[in-house]
C-alpha cells in the first residue's frame, strides 16, 4: 500500500516537468575523450507546494560526443526555472534529461546541492547513461 503524505498531490509531484523553457542549444565537438564541467551557483525556483523559493548550485557535468552546450542558452535555460514551481529532484533529472536530449554525450551527470530549509540541505544527483 502506497503510503501518500497529507497535502502533497499528483499535480504537486508532476508540477514543471512538461513546463516550457528556453532552447538549449549546441555547437559541433571538435575533439573527443574530455569532460565538461559548468557551475550554475544561483539557481532558483519554486517549492510547488508552499510557493517558497528555493535557492542551490547546480553542477552539469558531462563528456561531450558530436555536440557540447553552448552556454548562454544554458544559463537562460537554467534562469527560466527561477518563476518554475518544480521540486528539487524533479529539477535535477529534467536538466538531465533535456541535456541528454539535445547533445547526447557520451555520459553525463547533473548535481543539484540545495541550500538549507527547515534545518535540513539536499543534494541530488541524475546519471546518463
Amino acid at each position: 500500500m502506497k503510503k501518500k503524505t497529507p497535502g502533497y498531490t499528483e499535480a504537486h509531484a508532476r508540477s514543471g516537468l512538461e513546463a516550457k523553457l528556453p532552447a538549449i542549444e549546441t555547437w559541433p565537438n571538435q575533439f573527443k575523450g574530455y569532460e565538461i564541467t559548468i557551475e550554475v551557483p544561483e539557481y532558483t525556483a519554486i517549492c510547488p507546494k508552499t510557493g517558497l523559493p528555493d535557492f542551490g548550485t547546480i553542477r552539469i557535468i558531462y563528456v561531450p560526443d558530436k555536440l557540447c552546450v553552448e552556454l548562454k542558452s544554458l544559463k537562460l535555460y537554467i534562469h527560466a526555472y527561477r518563476d518554475l514551481g518544480i521540486f528539487y529532484e524533479n529539477a535535477v533529472n529534467r536538466i538531465l534529461r533535456d541535456l541528454v536530449a539535445v547533445c547526447q554525450p557520451v555520459h553525463a551527470r547533473v548535481i543539484g546541492d540545495f541550500a538549507a530549509r527547515g534545518g535540513l540541505r539536499s543534494t541530488i544527483e541524475a546519471r546518463y547513461p
